[in-house]
Parts: C-alpha cells; structure tokens; sequence
C-alpha cells in the first residue's frame, strides 16, 4: 500500500512521550486560520512511500527510540485510514509504540466500525480540540467540531489513552468561559492523560508567502506563554468542575 508523505522527523520531542520518529502525512480537509503547515492540505501529493520504507528509516535510529515510538501526524493522518492502519500494524508486530496525532475530523459517529483495527493497534492519540463552540468552531476552522467531540468520546468509552492539545488564539480562543466549558468536556473523558495548551505563533507565515497564499490572521500577535499557562489553568478548573459534578451524583 502506498502512503503520501509531506515529510519526517527523526528526533522528535514534542509529539509524544520520549524521542520519537514523526511522520506528516499529506492532505488535510481543514482551513485552521492559524494553520502552520498550509503545505500539507494537498491530498495525494508528495513523497509516495510505504510502510516498509518508513519503518525502515525508524530502524536505522532505533537506539534513540527506546522511550518513544513513532508520531503519526500531517495534515491529517486519518484522510489515509488504510495506509495508517497498515503501518500502525506493522509498527505493533515490532513493538513500536504508536501515536496518532490528529484533529478527528476524518471520524463518522454512523460508522465508527471503521476505525477499529486502527484503534486496536494505537497506544495513543494525542486530539487537536480547536474550539469547544460548534459555531466559532466552523468559523476557525471551516468544519463542525461535533464528530470531533463524538471521536473523543468514542476514543474514552473505548479506554485508548487521550492526550488533548488546544492552541490558545488572541481573539479566538481566549475567551475564560469558553475554556472552562472545554474543561468540563474533558472532564467527561475517562482515559484523558495530559493536555497541552499551545500558545498561537506565526511561524508558518513564510510558508504562505511562498504559496502564494493570504495569511488569515496578519493582525493577531502571538499569545504569550503566560497566557497559555492561564488558559491551561482555567480548562483544569472545567475539569474539576465537572469530576465535583460527577462526584455528587
């Protein structure tokens, strides 16, 4: 089976427990208006490969990897289920840890059957939750955020551990209530692990000028880390809130 590949990383450290091998997958349905990597929306372009090729390069720098694995991410891995399924099997048959990075935009609720052979041989997904508003959700995004919310769901009933990211936007994900009410979603989450609130930058805005592309958000400044620390503080107390709520039950 061949695979679309934007590119890899042979020493990450921020894509998943350890050091880790990572792979970005070509193609993306979503227009994230912060989006960093506008080079990897184009489905069916880029290097093709197959899951032997990429397991091959792991291998060559496998030593590195004894407390990491490999990071499926892009683009959006899951526009190429069966080419993921097939390296995330193979990946398992030689005990690799695996990771899928990923914004579940690809998951339908009516068939949720279909990503089971994935999810039996993905030790971790880490979920990309851009906004927990449905319609501020379209408008950052240009999608519907319920079939996302749904995977995270599907993802705690079926015990798969969560590692949940949400980047903080000046203007669009800033907002306290907002991030309260993302904490009390998660809060529903049984196998939820960690989460990571990433302060927006506009580091990606060379790879627009160079596409040729109108950068979204030329007027938003980079949020502070500062912020981000707040933000992440606010969505625990969602959080606790919600556990508080189960609790008494």
């Amino acid at each position: 089976m061949i695979g679309y590949i934007h590119s890899t990383e042979s020493f990450g450290t921020v894509d998943g427990p350890g050091v880790r091998f990572v792979i970005f997958f070509q193609g993306c349905p979503m227009r994230c208006l912060y989006c960093h990597n506008p080079d990897t929306w184009t489905p069916q372009s880029g290097r093709e490969m197959t899951a032997g090729e990429l397991l091959a390069m792991f291998e060559r720098n496998k030593a590195f990897y004894k407390s990491g694995g490999i990071t499926a991410t892009g683009g959006e891995p899951m526009l190429q289920l069966p080419f993921l399924t097939e390296l995330f099997e193979e990946a398992k048959r030689r005990g690799i840890h695996t990771c899928l990075d990923t914004s579940g935009i690809c998951f339908s609720p009516e068939h949720p059957e279909q990503y089971e052979a994935l999810l039996q041989v993905t030790d971790l997904v880490m979920l990309d939750i851009k906004h927990i508003d449905d319609a501020r959700h379209r408008a950052l995004t240009g999608h519907s955020n319920r079939g996302i919310l749904a995977f995270a769901q599907h993802l705690s009933d079926r015990g798969v551990p969560l590692w949940i990211r949400h980047v903080i936007v000046p203007g669009w994900t800033d907002d306290p209530a907002e991030q309260e009410a993302l904490g009390w979603f998660l809060g529903g989450l049984h196998s939820l692990k960690a989460l990571d609130c990433l302060p927006y930058h506009d580091l990606g805005k060379h790879k627009y000028e160079a596409l040729g592309i109108p950068y979204p958000l030329p007027d938003t400044p980079p949020a502070a880390p500062e912020t981000a620390a707040e933000a992440r503080s606010r969505i625990i107390r969602g959080i606790k809130k919600r556990l508080r709520e189960s609790a008494c039950r």
